[in-house]
């Protein structure tokens, strides 16, 4: 029950950051990529919090002997870059510059902007399992 609503919480606060940020509003991240028209620097503030927080945290973990609401810390192992994981990221940055959106922003705009929003997540559900289809027809 702790964990379930650590998890609620730390979902509604990212969403609210993400909604006061203005990243919600697609024109808003077009207006970040377009950097030889209409620049808009917000995403980059947005970024810039995130990093100084991650930053703080990665110093801070190793110091602690378990997290608060796990019984272990689950950090990366791995840190090849492979061909699924560049085509990962290409395919993410495509999608994020035409949509204007990611799966965060996407998701916390369902409350601002349902219809539009909700068009964005669904495909992006459907991307997901068509990935789970390729991946399970290739194992």
């Amino acid at each position: 029950m702790r964990t379930a609503l650590a998890s609620i919480v730390s979902g509604v606060l990212f969403g609210a950051g993400l909604a006061l940020g203005g990243m919600t509003d697609p024109a808003r991240v077009r207006g970040f990529l377009d950097i030889f028209g209409d620049w808009d620097p917000t995403l980059a503030f947005v970024m810039g919090g995130a990093v100084i927080v991650m930053a703080i945290a990665w110093r801070i973990v190793p110091r602690l002997a378990e997290p608060i609401f796990a019984g272990e810390f689950h950090l990366p192992t791995k840190s090849d870059l492979t061909p699924r994981l560049i085509g990962g990221a290409a395919l993410f940055g495509i999608g994020w510059g035409i949509a204007g959106l990611c799966p965060g922003p996407g998701i916390a705009a369902l409350v601002i902007e349902p219809a539009a929003a909700a068009i964005f997540v669904v495909a992006m559900l459907a991307g997901m399992a068509v990935v789970r289809l390729f991946e399970g027809a290739s194992s």
